[in-house]
């Protein structure tokens, strides 16, 4: 038990850590509440009068796990909003999965075993890959760049987690459409703050890459509504 414990614990603060990082870090971290109330339950379990069965962390290892693999790879594969959860979900569906399989191995066929191998492979396979295209590849341009808007929409412009420095993190060489908005973004800020020389300095960039032609109308119209909001905002309070 307090292997699991200490899995789910440490999984948690992982999951936390990682979670500052990302362009929409409120996902990975309700996953890392969820990991970290899950090895407390576990925890409290161990001082019941009685005793936990011996596959219940394995059993709730591999449910954890099989919905956040789920869920993590619809926000990474579909939404592109996260790319945390799905491979650490893949950790405790690969752990739990395989311990259920192991406590019963004694008791299978020859058929069932070859099944059981076939199947722990195949999510070990599934695991390097959700790793690869989560921890390595890691978050795409056109997450931060529709971060970088949500920001601008709650009025954070500057600072770690503001709209410019993830904009400025939306850089994408596969997709260069994503650059031409992030710095059409970008101009649109710098003027609205009056910083006339970065202004300039993401103008070029943007010249560079076709202009405000090549700039859908509505991102810019999101962007200028969003800035309006702020000002009228700022009118108000004073």
């Amino acid at each position: 038990m307090l292997f699991w414990i200490a899995l789910f614990v440490g999984i948690g603060l992982v999951v936390l850590n990682y979670s500052r990082h990302q362009p929409f870090p409120e996902i990975s971290g309700r996953f890392a509440l969820v990991l970290l109330v899950t090895g407390a339950i576990l925890w409290l379990s161990t001082t019941a009068p009685r005793d936990t069965g011996e596959s219940v962390p394995a059993v709730v290892a591999t449910v954890v796990g099989g919905a956040a693999v789920v869920i993590g790879v619809i926000q990474m594969s579909m939404l592109r909003n996260d790319v945390i959860v799905a491979p650490f979900g893949g950790i405790l569906l690969c752990m739990g999965a395989t311990s259920l399989m192991v406590d019963r191995w004694s008791g299978m066929g020859q058929a069932e075993q070859i099944g059981s191998f076939s199947v722990a492979s195949l999510l070990v396979m599934l695991e390097i890959y959700l790793a690869f295209r989560g921890l390595v590849v890691g978050v795409q341009g056109i997450s931060w760049s529709k971060s970088g808007l949500r920001q601008v929409r709650r009025g954070l412009i500057h600072g770690p987690n503001g709209a410019v420095a993830h904009f400025e993190r939306s850089w994408d060489m596969e997709d260069p459409w994503i650059n031409t908005m992030s710095h059409a973004a970008l101009v649109l800020i710098h003027r609205h703050a009056g910083d006339i020389e970065a202004e300039q300095e993401h103008v070029v960039e943007l010249e560079k890459a076709g202009g405000w032609e090549s700039v859908d109308q509505s991102w810019v119209e999101a962007i200028e509504d969003s800035l309006g909001q702020i000002q009228s905002a700022m009118i108000r309070d004073d």
